[in-house]
């Protein structure tokens, strides 16, 4: 397609001057490059609706993202060497899709709560500890992937999240299973594995749609009487 330019493998190490003219593009794809920098002129693509910039050796992107006005669909930033993700990207209110993991993340900004476009975010194996507290603004969100981090908790404002599906926090740090997911009227899905739990809330059989909760290798004993009750509601848990 014309407004697709598909650079994938081309082995490039720097993006060609010319790409940055091509404003028409409503694709751009630069994954698996060795790129290890961006020009701010990639803001001058503000038709792009989506953007891979995936399996790269970045260790920055300019502020000049937060111009890609268009963008609407996939903004793909994983498997790069990333510290920090600019607060510009607050900037990208209707983009869907956003998968910034196998970074070096200590932390997401706290600009990420106004993407509200978005439908799913992928952080997985980065550093967080937490989320920022600003992610309850996320209403639309409904896939949230964090495996492999080292997070303890999750903020209060987690508790607006009301379209969460998907929640992945397996390969973390938690001890105590997180109080602002009780609310979640439409979580399905909480992968709890290789946490710190030792216990259970009782709210957690109230919660009304989860259909599966994975505990394994936790400190949790599979005959409680609580994932006794799940599992008879329907609920597939594995502990």
């Amino acid at each position: 397609m014309e407004h697709t330019l598909n650079l994938w493998r081309h082995q490039l190490g720097e993006v060609p001057r010319s790409v940055w003219e091509r404003t028409e593009l409503r694709v751009l794809i630069l994954a698996e490059n060795g790129l290890t920098s961006l020009p701010p002129e990639i803001g001058r693509l503000d038709r792009l609706r989506t953007l891979d910039l995936g399996h790269n050796a970045l260790t920055s992107v300019p502020d000049e993202l937060g111009d890609l006005s268009g963008l609407r669909d996939c903004l793909y930033l994983h498997d790069n060497r990333l510290r920090r993700l600019p607060r510009t990207l607050g900037r990208l209110a209707r983009l869907r899709y956003l998968n910034a993991g196998e970074n070096l993340l200590a932390e997401l900004p706290e600009a990420i709560g106004d993407m509200v476009g978005l439908v799913e975010l992928r952080a997985q194996h980065n550093r967080l500890t937490t989320l920022p507290g600003s992610i309850g603004r996320l209403r639309g969100l409904r896939e949230l992937w964090l495996r492999g981090n080292a997070v303890e908790c999750l903020p209060p404002s987690a508790a607006g999240l009301h379209e969460l599906r998907h929640l992945d926090l397996r390969e973390n740090a938690i001890a105590e299973l997180p109080e602002p997911l009780a609310g979640l009227p439409l979580l399905r899905q909480i992968d709890l594995r290789s946490n710190r739990l030792g216990r259970l809330p009782g709210w957690l059989a109230r919660m009304p749609s989860l259909e599966k909760l994975d505990l394994r290798w936790n400190g949790i004993d599979p005959s409680l009487p609580l994932l006794t009750r799940l599992e008879q509601r329907g609920c597939v848990v594995l502990a």
